[in-house]
């Protein structure tokens, strides 16, 4: 097996790292064919070199979001949008990381990626910048669609187990992801739209 594409990766990572999510950013953004303001793909580029240090994953001790959310938003402005920013960049990050994951969990993709739609929803609303406030907008709007994104930079290999195949379609009926919906049908999963599912088990 010919690892010298991996390698060099690699190599660029260790001598450059932001440079190496500038392109790895561009990367997502082209296959899923997601097209996004300058500002917010530097965001995504600054989240990723944030995220270096497993360590900002844990700010908040023991919290869970929605304590976090709650006291946020009970704070003051200036607190209130630095802990909004942390809360969505952090539902984001893992969400898009290790969202398959959390379907062996109590608490699911739909608890962080609602966290983080209302998160950023917030921020744009009381963003004394403009640009700001439309990055956050994106993000709020779109916050699936940059999830299919960070996901697919995580990823290095197609996914082949059953057991990944159904995590895949767990994920798609649930969010409506469109990666994970590519990915099924690639694999021969046929996918019908989410809502038209939701409409057969109803009936």
């Amino acid at each position: 097996m010919d690892n010298t594409a991996g390698g060099t990766k690699v190599s660029n990572f260790l001598l450059n790292p932001r440079q190496y999510f500038v392109e790895a950013v561009e990367n997502g953004l082209n296959n899923r064919r997601l097209k996004t303001y300058p500002a917010v793909q530097v965001y995504l580029v600054d989240l990723l070199e944030h995220y270096l240090d497993a360590r900002n994953l844990f700010e908040n001790g023991d919290e869970t979001f929605a304590e976090t959310f709650l006291k946020a938003s009970q704070s003051e402005e200036v607190i209130k949008r630095e802990m909004m920013k942390k809360l969505g960049d952090r539902a984001l990050y893992l969400t898009g990381f290790f969202g398959d994951s959390f379907e062996r969990k109590l608490i699911d993709v739909d608890y962080y990626a609602d966290i983080g739609v209302a998160a950023y929803g917030t921020l744009a609303e009381t963003a004394r910048e403009d640009r700001a406030a439309q990055v956050y907008r994106v993000f709020s709007r779109q916050f699936v669609d940059f999830v299919d994104v960070l996901t697919y930079i995580s990823q290095q290999s197609m996914v082949n187990s059953d057991e990944s195949i159904l995590r895949l379609y767990d994920r798609f009926l649930r969010t409506g992801s469109e990666l994970a919906r590519q990915r099924l049908n690639e694999m021969g999963v046929i996918t019908v739209p989410k809502d038209q599912h939701r409409k057969d088990i109803k009936t």
